[in-house]
């Protein structure tokens, strides 16, 4: 081990980053991190994804002798790092599983030797005897522990194998350590920091503030187009509002054309299925997950760094590790498992300070989803990551300033008017109403719980809801319970966010979910001024025009819409047909914003196929090109999104398997889809003109009577939506028998 004097490192600094990395100066805290490093210092660096962490291991490892061991958990970031590193003439090499024995023996040949001055290792392969073995006998200058948050059970990417980090340290030599991560929260510091042995280190923590970071949060739903998952009862009224989430995805990314993007996916299959559909939309777009083969990986990383793809699709769990200063933007298809992993993905745009948009699709069903994937999980850690979960699905539906947010998380201060308009909801007028009451009765309601009870219990309290814990510990006799009794559980989530976010309460930093009352929320309780809220997003409401109008997205022509609903409605009386029959809206709003003349082009259309062009195409079609050629419009055909030619097999399939009058349970099994997903492609298959007979499967699951009540009902009414549909008939039938009956009812009257 080999320490630089302080004055040594002063005249080294400013000429190695020039002459090594090419930079004229440092960039926040660097240099103090690095001249601490170079001291032989213990240091502990917080600093966000793009601000230049790897810079404060890689400068003081090419300065001092021996070779820096660096700890990371993706072989994507591995070879990522190592092979900018070789690019700038400095050896740095990898251990981990992707080696062939050959390769290995001779990296750590090259090691012993001091030929190689950064080596990335796996902390699976930091574990192994022989490694540990060989380290020994290295001449180490320091160990850098990067993604240190993967330490603590309480983060986002919790790795069980970096809990031993610390010890096998120990039994390599007593040497120097610098942890680094993009993203902890006070609780996962201090997490860090006991179990590194952290606590009398150097902290350096840098603004998690990126500035030139668009954060927007949208509605994701799916049209009656069958495509992906039904929505919950939660969502399920905003269904027909917002445009298909697919659809959205394509306009955005054609919308930023010619720039870089990232797509987070939450399954693999996913992965795959989102770049072949932006692949038949003409987005050059390159999968990229854990399942693949580990040189299919290199070699989508190294396309999408050489420009050779547009867009890298990838799993939110496996964490990409790409080191690319031009991203343009980032998309979460789906919901992320936490903030502090959405924060560290969008991190990847922007990098070089440029613009960088960061676009979430929202559903409280992938909040749900992502529940159940937790429930084989140790209570603890199933409690903690719900816990994670529901502060996402906060920050999602919240409709104040996702700055401010995103700061308040990480323990930063800010004042929301900073915010520049740089997020979604900044951008957007929203109610506010007085909360001096409100912040006034849930203080009293902590102060009279002393402290000690999670958030949910408050407002049990608050809204005089006398379950058993709270009739255990007698707080039905405290003066707040009942007083809140008229607002709604999520109102008083929202109210005490927003304390949070004021100042007025803060996290115990020992107890999950538990919040006290700060010196200001006290000095409010001794003294309360008036308080603005915000009303949180109705994202059952909210309609999806406003949110493209943030970014000038193209809406469908309004007149033309107005139109075809028109000559839907005349053309269903002549038929004596309910509307829907004909064409549902979403097909409508895609007619009025792609403008088809020809059945080729209507044909393109989501919820349209040849039967029902055939069927009822014609004054349609003769509406469009008159409306067109009377406002001189050029029509806009390279919007129509196409389908996925996999998700064309799988239909395929369907068709034939329902042909051979095949039980759906045994279809869904042979394709690995549920029940629900299956109903949801034959929904897809008969609203684009394929007729379906499923008499042989509805007859041995419900008897006459029954279905001919449910045809009856889609004879008569207005919508052919199922949760309307759930509701007229107060859950006596389940959704699954509404949306076989619907299919049905559509195969015999629209084709």
């Amino acid at each position: 081990m080999s320490t630089v004097s302080i004055n040594e490192s002063e005249s080294l600094l400013k000429s190695k980053l020039k002459e090594v990395f090419g930079y004229n100066q440092f960039r926040g805290n660097q240099e103090q991190v690095i001249k601490s490093v170079l001291a032989d210092r213990n240091v502990f660096v917080i600093m966000p994804t793009g601000a230049g962490k790897s810079l404060c291991y890689q400068l003081p490892a090419v300065i001092k002798e021996g070779t820096a061991i660096v700890i990371s958990p993706l072989i994507a970031l591995m070879k990522n790092q190592v092979d900018s590193l070789n690019m700038l003439g400095i050896n740095a090499q990898f251990l981990n599983s992707t080696l062939s024995k050959t390769d290995i023996a001779r990296v750590k040949r090259d090691t012993i030797d001091g030929k190689i001055k950064l080596l990335y290792v796996a902390p699976e392969s930091l574990t192994k005897d022989e490694n540990i073995a060989f380290l020994k006998d290295a001449k180490i200058s320091f160990f850098a522990i990067d993604e240190a948050h993967c330490i603590s059970e309480w983060g986002h990417d919790f790795r069980p194998e970096y809990r031993r980090i610390r010890s096998i340290i120990d039994r390599i030599g007593n040497l120097p350590i610098i942890a680094l991560t993009a993203t902890a929260t006070p609780k996962v510091q201090l997490d860090i920091q006991k179990n590194l042995y952290l606590e009398e280190s150097q902290l350096f923590i840098s603004s998690f503030n990126r500035k030139n970071l668009f954060y927007e949060v949208r509605q994701k739903s799916k049209t009656k187009d069958g495509e992906g998952s039904k929505l919950s009862t939660r969502d399920n009224k905003q269904k027909g509002k917002s445009k298909d989430v697919d659809k959205q995805l394509i306009e955005f990314i054609k919308q930023h054309k010619g720039k870089s993007g990232i797509v987070y996916c939450l399954s693999r299959k996913k992965v795959e299925e989102i770049a072949d559909y932006l692949n038949v939309n003409d987005i050059k777009a390159l999968p990229y997950h854990a399942g693949l083969d580990a040189q299919v990986r290199v070699n989508n990383q190294d396309a999408f760094l050489n420009e050779d793809a547009e867009v890298i699709v990838a799993t939110i769990a496996f964490g990409m590790g790409i080191d690319k200063p031009d991203v343009r933007f980032v998309i979460h298809y789906d919901a992320p498992k936490s903030i502090e992993g959405y924060y560290q993905e969008t991190g990847r745009a922007g990098r070089d300070g440029l613009e960088g948009h960061c676009l979430m699709f929202y559903t409280y069903a992938d909040i749900t989803k992502l529940e159940k994937f937790n429930k084989d999980k140790p209570v603890t850690e199933r409690d903690n990551a719900k816990h994670l979960l529901q502060e996402m699905a906060a920050y999602s539906e919240s409709s104040v300033c996702r700055r401010l947010q995103l700061l308040h998380y990480f323990g930063e201060p800010f004042d929301a008017q900073d915010c520049g308009n740089m997020c979604d909801n900044c951008r957007r007028s929203t109610a506010k109403f007085e909360g001096k009451k409100f912040i006034e009765l849930v203080l009293t309601a902590f102060e009279e719980t002393e402290e000690r009870f999670e958030t949910t219990h408050i407002i049990n309290v608050l809204r005089g809801v006398e379950s058993d814990f709270v009739r255990s510990y007698e707080h039905t006799n405290l003066e707040a319970f009942g007083k809140g009794e008229q607002q709604t559980e999520v109102f008083w989530n929202s109210v005490i966010r927003q304390a949070m976010l004021k100042g007025f309460l803060e996290k115990d930093i020992d107890k999950t979910d538990v919040l006290k009352i700060t010196e200001l929320g006290f000095k409010f309780l001794d003294s309360p001024t008036s308080v603005e809220l915000q009303e949180d997003r109705d994202y059952e409401t909210e309609n999806n025009e406003a949110k493209e109008e943030v970014l000038n997205s193209r809406s469908y022509d309004e007149v033309l819409f107005d139109l075809l609903k028109k000559l839907r409605k005349t053309i269903a009386k002549q038929k004596s047909l309910p509307p829907f029959v004909i064409f549902q809206d979403p097909s409508l709003e895609e007619m009025a914003t792609t403008y088809p003349t020809t059945e080729s082009e209507l044909a393109q259309v989501n919820g349209v196929g040849m039967g029902k062009i055939k069927k009822f195409g014609k004054p349609f079609l003769e509406k469009i090109k008159a409306y067109v050629k009377e406002n001189d419009i050029t029509t806009a055909s390279n919007v129509v999104v196409k389908q996925n030619a996999n998700k064309s097999k799988v239909k395929i399939f369907i068709i034939q398997q329902i042909d051979l009058r095949v039980d759906l349970e045994e279809i869904a099994n042979a394709k690995n889809l549920t029940m629900e997903e299956l109903i949801s492609e034959i929904e897809h298959i008969s609203d684009s003109g394929t007729k379906l007979n499923l008499d042989y499967y509805i007859d041995r699951i419900m008897d006459s009577e029954r279905q001919e009540e449910l045809y009856n009902y889609f004879m008569e009414a207005e919508t052919d939506d199922i949760e309307e549909a759930l509701v007229e008939f107060e859950n006596e039938y389940t959704e699954e028998d509404i949306r076989l009956i619907r299919i049905k009812f559509m195969s015999e009257y629209a084709m």
